[in-house]
């Protein structure tokens, strides 16, 4: 029955409805069970509003003068202050001042945490209390279960015989045990601390007990920042030995926390690690230490960075990091990456998260994005964390440049420009060298017959460039479209590099050239310490889209031509002592055909007139299949042809692009409804078709296979150091099986040389509680190589935390 305003009931009902709103409440008792945060009496008297409606629905409602109670009974629901009950019977006892609910007892507080419990007596203040059989569900999806619960006081619980698990109850099989929860004697919660203690535990895996835990501490599932220690981890390695890593957070406040590690290695001693991070309300920032006096540097190798240079070892090393961005406003945003080390190998040798890049960047950045308009400018360095000393010619690290710095500006404006669209940009740069970058691919050995390549100047250099273009597309009668385009493009640049670079650049002229372009303090080496560059391109691009269709698919052919009229590049002839920094890395192929200026950056500027023809395809079909398809090749018309003009590191030679008429250069790929897909594109011979490169992609993914393969081609390139062609397999596959199950692999295959490059394979389990990775893995640098092999696991618990290890095998 309904309980209205009857008034013989009336004053001693209000006593049973305030002891009410407290069972309304009583998610704070076992809510309690990690999940608030607030003091009980404080979550009464402020989440409740004084002015709360009470609704209670029972079939009876009995009222005992006697013993001086009153009980609801029958389907009993009380709704007060957002919070539910539910229960067969609930009884309110005025003298002992207790209230009992029993029977089917679930309750559900506003913020979703869900209890249920076969008895629940407490008192009206929630001081002290008593459940049996209690099952918890956090908001988080996290659950406790435990045969009783007392409360003590009015700030600890004690779960007796009790579990915990992050793990979804099966809803097939309820009493399945879960992948994996803790089982313990006493489970004491400790609502001020926020902590959850486990004693006398064990943790169990599939049901299967795997590790004893007298004593286990935890923060509160729900509490998303609380001290304490986290899960630790393993790291094997022969020249460290077996390392122990663990850590402590540090909860100091709401926007800044520290975290200490220390790890135990048996061969090289303790590694000290300190993080600290604040966040503001536009950014965060994090500052990285560490540190270790090795015991063993002799355990490394000789002349490697870790070990030390002759006659010292390496004892004390370490490093200082730190990591920032911040939002000045909706358009700006001012970061950093910088990296402080004894040597420039120590983060990656100890593997310091956030710092164990083999090449890291330094960098302090703005970034600023509105519209269409974009700025970056950003100072950087660029480091090697490599092994190898510096004293050796295989070293990399000194010979990396300081960026200060680099900008590129960017705007389109909104409003057409004589009906088209307008486009501007900036670049500038201005590095630093320490070391002259470059190889004639083997030093103790040289061949006069190959050039060496330069693939950076030492001491400084750099260039300031501005470009502007125009175009616009019109619709002519037939539908071609006509898109007309305008571009200029001005450099200003300087060079000031040392005696060994002018050596070396004098001696790639002879061999180019018959003649140096360095003479001490004649005109030639004063042109080229400084440069001005200018580049004025007329275009015209025709495409004519035709579209055919039927009741069954629909079919886009698209004939394209393209026309680039333009003076020769500027300073061919002394081009060698003009740096090239950003326009080393270039692949024509059909993607790159109807580009204006091909070559990848700024320091290289394609000039001469050149032509581009060729058609594209697109077709769609009903029964889900989708292809597309692209030929065409390239046309230099008049002038120089800058691909067939050397610069420091020979970047046109093989490209397609050095002969009057390019390679031809083609792609194809479909797609099918049922997850397959495959692509192909090559480079073919202009006279021959002879494949001077090429590339075949297939992959299916579906359901529970994921299968990829690649296989790559390039003809032999001696002036880049490949004498031999390249062919090269690789393959990923992926199996999921028995749901949450899957296996996994992969390979590289030297088709040439006929040695397996890499190869790895693996199984794992995920689901949303736990996941678990175990690998195995090669790695070969030639066929007469052995073979470096690593086993690693990783094992992720939900609200526990990650750990896993890696071990090399070789010996």
């Amino acid at each position: 029955m309904a309980v209205g305003n009857h008034s013989g009931l009336r004053g001693h009902w209000l006593r049973l409805c305030a002891a009410t709103a407290l069972a309304g409440a009583m998610s704070s008792m076992v809510g309690a069970l990690p999940a608030v945060s607030q003091e009980l009496g404080a979550l009464v008297g402020q989440d409740i509003p004084a002015d709360a409606q009470l609704l209670l629905e029972a079939d009876l409602l009995t009222y005992d003068n006697d013993l001086d109670t009153v009980t609801a009974s029958g389907g009993v629901r009380i709704e007060y202050g957002g919070n539910r009950l539910v229960a067969n019977q609930v009884t309110y006892n005025r003298q002992t001042g207790r209230l009992v609910a029993r029977g089917g007892v679930e309750l559900i507080e506003p913020g979703g945490l869900r209890f249920t419990a076969d008895e629940i007596d407490i008192t009206d203040d929630f001081a002290e209390g008593f459940v049996n059989a209690l099952r918890v569900e956090t908001v988080n999806k996290t659950y406790f279960a435990a045969e009783s619960a007392d409360r003590k006081g009015d700030r600890v619980t004690v779960f007796n015989n009790g579990v915990y698990t992050a793990c979804a109850p099966c809803e097939e099989r309820p009493d399945r045990a879960p992948i994996w929860r803790i089982k313990a004697t006493r489970t004491i919660w400790d609502q001020k601390e926020k902590t959850v203690r486990f004693e006398n535990s064990r943790f169990e895996l599939f049901g299967l007990p795997i590790a004893y835990l007298p004593v286990f501490e935890i923060p509160d599932p729900t509490v998303e920042r609380k001290s304490g220690f986290l899960v630790p981890s393993v790291r094997i390695s022969d020249e460290l030995g077996v390392g122990i890593r663990v850590p402590y957070y540090f909860a100091l406040s709401p926007t800044y926390d520290l975290t200490l590690a220390g790890t135990y290695y048996t061969k090289q001693g303790f590694l000290a690690e300190a993080e600290w991070r604040q966040r503001f309300n536009n950014g965060m920032y994090t500052i990285t230490v560490a540190g270790i006096v090795q015991q063993e540097p002799e355990a490394f190798d000789l002349n490697t960075v870790d070990r030390g240079p002759d006659g010292d070892l390496n004892e004390e090393r370490g490093m200082v990091g730190t990591k920032g961005e911040f939002l000045i406003n909706p358009r700006w945003t001012f970061g950093w990456n910088l990296l402080a080390q004894s040597d420039k190998n120590f983060s990656h040798t100890y593997g310091i998260a956030g710092f164990t890049d083999y090449v890291h960047r330094d960098e302090v950045y703005l970034v600023g994005l509105h519209d269409r308009n974009f700025f970056d400018l950003r100072g950087m360095h660029f480091r090697i964390q490599e092994e190898v000393r510096d004293e050796f010619d295989s070293a990399r690290d000194e010979e990396q440049p300081f960026v200060l710095p680099s900008l590129d500006y960017s705007v389109i404006p909104d409003e057409p420009v004589f009906g088209g669209e307008l486009s501007i940009d900036v670049n500038a740069r201005s590095l630093y060298r320490e070391e002259l970058d470059a190889f004639n691919f083997d030093p103790l050995d040289p061949d006069p017959e190959r050039d060496p390549f330069v693939r950076g100047l030492d001491g400084s250099n750099g260039r300031v460039t501005g470009e502007t273009e125009w175009r616009r597309s019109l619709v002519m009668a037939g539908g071609v479209v006509v898109t007309p385009l305008l571009h200029f493009q001005a450099d200003a640049g300087y060079t000031d590099t040392s005696n060994e670079g002018e050596d070396r650049l004098n001696d790639l002229a002879v061999r180019l050239n018959g003649s140096p372009f360095y003479t001490g303090d004649t005109v030639e080496a004063d042109v080229l310490s400084s440069f001005n560059r200018y580049m004025a391109t007329l275009g015209l691009e025709l495409r004519w889209p035709v579209l055919f269709s039927s009741t069954s698919a629909t079919h886009v052919l698209e004939p394209m031509a393209q026309v680039f009229a333009r003076p020769d590049e500027p300073y061919v002839e002394d081009r060698l002592g003009i740096p090239n920094e950003d326009a080393q890395s270039f692949v024509f192929d059909a993607t790159t055909l109807f580009e204006r200026d091909k070559f990848a950056g700024y320091d290289r500027i394609e000039g001469g007139t050149r032509a581009n023809l060729g058609l594209r395809y697109s077709g769609s079909f009903a029964n889900g299949w989708t292809a597309n398809a692209l030929v065409g090749q390239s046309y230099h018309l008049a002038g120089l042809n800058s691909f067939d003009q050397p610069d420091l590191v020979n970047v046109g030679a093989y490209s397609g692009l050095e002969s009057d008429v390019s390679d031809f250069v083609a792609l194809t790929g479909f797609a099918t409804p049922f997850g397959f897909s495959m692509s192909a594109s090559g480079r073919f011979d202009e006279e021959s078709f002879e494949l001077r490169r090429g590339e075949v992609k297939a992959a299916y993914t579906r359901d529970a296979v994921s299968v990829s393969g690649l296989y790559a081609y390039i003809q032999a390139q001696p002036l880049y150091g490949f004498d031999e062609d390249r062919h090269e397999v690789r393959t990923n596959a992926s199996l999921r099986f028995a749901e949450n199950w899957r296996v996994f692999g992969g390979a590289t295959y030297d088709l040439e040389n006929e040695f397996l490059v890499s190869d790895r394979i693996g199984l794992g389990y995920d689901d949303e509680c736990f996941s678990y990775t175990l690998s195995f893995a090669e790695t070969r640098d030639d066929e007469n190589d052995e073979a470096e092999r690593t086993i690693g696991f990783s094992v992720s618990l939900r609200t526990l935390g990650d750990f896993g290890t890696d071990q090399s095998l070789t010996r």
